[in-house]
């Protein structure tokens, strides 16, 4: 079919073909949607699952606030195609604890790793990650596992200190 410019009926007809249908799994929620294939992973769960948690703030993939959990391995969402993930799973923040605070949660809120909390989210999914397969990091492998993440407001003392405390205990 040709497209002519300035066809607005056209422009839909165009429009509607590079849709893809995209099913993911998010938080162990299974979704089904017609997405444009180089959407943004960041706007499929904030504008379309309306999950607020994950935040974009450089989106160009250096400061880590949109980090995520894809099929287990941190990913920033702000530089992930909705085409990357159709098919897979996915954790959020919001997938992180519920009722009951998570252990990382706990140990954020007891070693005060957060002031503003807009990098928090992010922070506590690298975390997870990291601790999903070294249960002792040493503190090089805590700033190795957290390098992707930027935090403006604490420092990363109290963030250090919250990874120890639970490797510590585990």
């Amino acid at each position: 079919m040709d497209v002519t410019k300035g066809s607005a009926e056209n422009t839909v007809l165009y429009n509607q073909k590079r849709k893809m249908s995209l099913t993911i799994k998010v938080n162990g929620i299974q979704y089904h949607m017609l997405v444009n294939p180089t959407e943004k992973v960041i706007d499929l769960l904030r504008e379309r699952i309306l999950l607020f948690g994950t935040k974009e703030s450089c989106g160009v993939g250096r400061c880590g606030a949109c980090t995520i959990l894809l099929e287990g391995q941190t990913v920033n969402t702000c530089l992930l195609m909705a085409y990357q993930v159709n098919g897979k799973s996915m954790t959020t923040i919001e997938g992180v604890g519920g009722e009951v605070l998570d252990d990382v949660q706990e140990a954020f809120l007891k070693e005060g790793a957060f002031q503003c909390g807009y990098c928090t989210s992010g922070m506590i999914m690298a975390v997870k990650s990291l601790l999903e397969t070294n249960l002792a990091p040493s503190e090089e492998e805590i700033k190795e596992a957290l390098a992707g993440n930027i935090c403006r407001c604490t420092g990363y003392g109290g963030i250090i200190r919250a990874v120890q405390s639970l490797a510590s205990t585990e």
